[in-house]
């Protein structure tokens, strides 16, 4: 059963002074319940916007995001609808995503309260993320940056989420770190059924945990499918890049082809396909015409 259901959804910033910059411009992706995709691309390609807007902390220009069958409305200073709250985010930054005033078992508490849970303890989810109980009773400051964004997790589970939307999670982390929580926050997803979007510039973690790989360029997805079959055969030149860029732990020394030049301008988009000024196998047709949304947005891959 499909969760959420982000359609031709665009999101603008616009700045007094500055031209309106189009951050998301006609994204859509699917999410499944106990199902994991993986959002990839480069810094300001516009993953975290399009992540805030599934949230409703950045209102859509146009296009529509549905969550279990209810439009997903900009917050505002209202209690938020409850059928909603089965959104639950958990951000980059695990320093300055929690209160340091507040215990931190406090905290974990306000969710259990929104999804109406009298039973379960806050240090009952402190355990479930793989952290001791007692921590209950301490501030964040207490902790590691690991331990901050399980405790994190174990906040947003509080709210017994249906769809979990994981905003960079790990880019904050020790490498050590990483691989851990990503694991968690996956197993966590599978274990109670709820999906997860996980998004991450880092494609050697969303290969182990994501079951679908969405990659984003300049506020489009330009190839979405399985992870095994986009690892194994990238099919778009951008997606080719980024596979082509991760180091080979072989031995050899040899550093990775580096992706020329850098993302354009979202206020000056280039014309036809956005990809097409880094291209290596760019054609006229994609200096003029954009390609159609698909698995794959390329017009070496269009219909004949």
């Amino acid at each position: 059963m499909t969760l959420l259901t982000v359609d031709d959804l665009v999101v603008e910033h616009r700045t007094p002074g500055r031209p309106l910059v189009r951050a998301v411009a006609g994204a859509s992706l699917t999410v499944a319940a106990g199902e994991v995709v993986g959002l990839v691309g480069e810094s300001g390609c516009g993953k975290s916007t399009l992540a805030r807007a599934v949230c409703g902390l950045n209102p859509a220009a146009s296009g529509t995001i549905t969550f279990d069958g209810h439009p997903v409305t900009p917050l505002g200073l209202r209690r938020r609808d409850r059928a909603l709250a089965g959104i639950q985010m958990v951000f980059q930054d695990p320093y300055a995503s929690l209160n340091p005033r507040r215990r931190v078992g406090a905290q974990i508490a306000d969710g259990l309260r929104t999804a109406g849970d009298t039973v379960t303890a806050p240090a009952d989810l402190l355990e479930r993320v793989g952290l001791p109980r007692d921590f209950a009773g301490r501030h964040p400051h207490e902790f590691s940056g690991g331990q901050r964004q399980r405790i994190a997790i174990a906040r947003a589970l509080a709210a017994r989420p249906t769809m979990l939307i994981g905003d960079e999670p790990i880019s904050a982390l020790d490498a050590s770190a990483q691989a851990q929580v990503a694991r968690l926050m996956r197993d966590l997803a599978v274990e109670s059924g709820a999906g997860l979007l996980f998004i991450s510039h880092d494609l050697s973690v969303v290969r182990l945990i994501a079951d679908r790989i969405a990659v984003m360029y300049l506020g489009k997805i330009v190839e979405v499918g399985r992870t095994a079959e986009v690892w194994a055969d990238p099919r778009h030149p951008y997606t080719k890049a980024l596979l082509g860029a991760i180091p080979a732990p072989d031995g050899a020394g040899v550093l990775p082809a580096e992706l020329s030049g850098d993302v354009p301008d979202p206020a000056d988009p280039p014309p036809g396909c956005r990809f097409h000024p880094r291209c290596p196998v760019a054609m006229d047709v994609c200096r003029e015409r954009e390609p159609a949304f698909g698995p794959v947005a390329c017009w070496l891959h269009e219909p004949a």
